[in-house]
């Protein structure tokens, strides 16, 4: 099997993304932009070592894929949602309701969550605190919650320069947006004594989580509904500007960006393939079950795509930043047989 033009995987990625879904012999994926690359590779080389059409692979959001996911069964609706996180029981629900029953999970691998800025500004390193403390809506102090006035990065750590808080981070239909809400927020309003004050003063745990993980709204911190490159574009455009990434997408990134510690870990994918790096996360794509069989080519581009070649450690995947799964034979079977959740 040949995958001579895998290297050039952004040109992958602009080659599916903007191909037209024109007839149902393709199989059609959307969702997560962070999956989005992995997906374009795959579904380049597919097409390329296959006698089916190269599948459609759109962005979008790993919440706006499980959507449309969950619309129905039929060739007007897609095959597979991509996403950066585990599809939600109501989002089960709603797939229920419209006829979506069987359902394949399909666990990809790792990313993680990275922290990057200009390459030619000054270095961070940070805790899950620091992000806390620079982008929380309201800080609980004093038994109140007061409105967050920091607008430099020393007034949040003394040992960061005097540069604007200026944070580029994924909207609300990202995956990465709620594994960045918990995983950094939540954790540093918890590591700062915040979340456990809350709860000291009577607030219930429910408020108190909801309270940490408020961004605030007044241009400090924006929400970045487009995929990376929007991210990248407007830190280019701001040189004080600290985008969030996944792991993968800086990889490939390196000349135009450089990345932060975390917890005083350098993120790679050796630190999150051991746990080392705290912020990292799982990948998936589900199947609609009720088209394998149906659509030409769905159950063969999704064993394709975690074949050892493909998502093994020394495949594709792995070269542009996808850590493998040590399960990986596990997710072959389930695929294979066809099991649903």
């Amino acid at each position: 099997m040949s995958f001579a033009k895998l290297a050039a995987s952004a040109a992958a990625i602009a080659v599916v993304s903007a191909t037209a879904a024109s007839a149902r012999d393709q199989v059609q994926v959307a969702g997560s932009s962070t999956v989005l690359p992995y997906a374009a590779i795959v579904a380049e080389a597919f097409g390329e070592n296959f006698e089916f059409p190269t599948p459609v692979v759109e962005s979008g959001g790993s919440s706006a894929g499980l959507k449309r996911f969950c619309e129905g069964v039929g060739e007007n609706t897609i095959d597979i949602a991509n996403a950066s996180r585990k599809i939600r029981d109501r989002e089960i629900a709603a797939c229920a309701e419209a006829g979506v029953t069987d359902i394949v999970e399909v666990r990809i691998g790792y990313d993680g969550i990275v922290f990057a800025s200009d390459i030619n500004g000054p270095s961070f390193e940070f805790t899950p605190e620091d992000w806390y403390k620079a982008l929380a809506a309201e800080h609980f102090i004093d038994g109140a919650l007061v409105a967050n006035t920091f607008e430099t990065w020393d007034q949040v750590n003394p040992a960061f320069p005097a540069q604007e808080i200026q944070a580029f981070v994924p909207g609300t239909k990202h995956g990465t947006r709620e594994v960045f809400e918990e995983k950094v927020i939540l954790q540093g309003c918890e590591d700062g004594g915040f979340f456990q004050a809350m709860l000291d003063t009577g607030v219930d745990e429910d408020t108190a989580e909801e309270k940490c993980m408020a961004l605030r709204t007044d241009g400090r911190s924006v929400d970045i509904d487009g995929d990376y490159t929007e991210t990248l574009a407007r830190i280019d455009a701001d040189a004080d500007g600290i985008g969030v990434f996944g792991l993968a997408f800086y990889e490939n990134n390196t000349d135009k960006l450089q990345v932060a510690t975390m917890n005083g870990v350098v993120p790679t994918t050796e630190a999150i393939s051991t746990g080392e790096y705290p912020v990292s996360r799982p990948l998936y794509f589900y199947i609609k079950k009720a088209h394998i069989g149906v659509i030409p080519g769905l159950q063969e581009y999704a064993e394709f795509f975690v074949s050892d070649e493909i998502a093994g450690p020394d495949g594709p995947l792995a070269a542009y930043g996808l850590v493998s799964d040590p399960a990986l034979a596990d997710t072959q079977s389930k695929v294979s047989s066809g099991e649903a959740m």
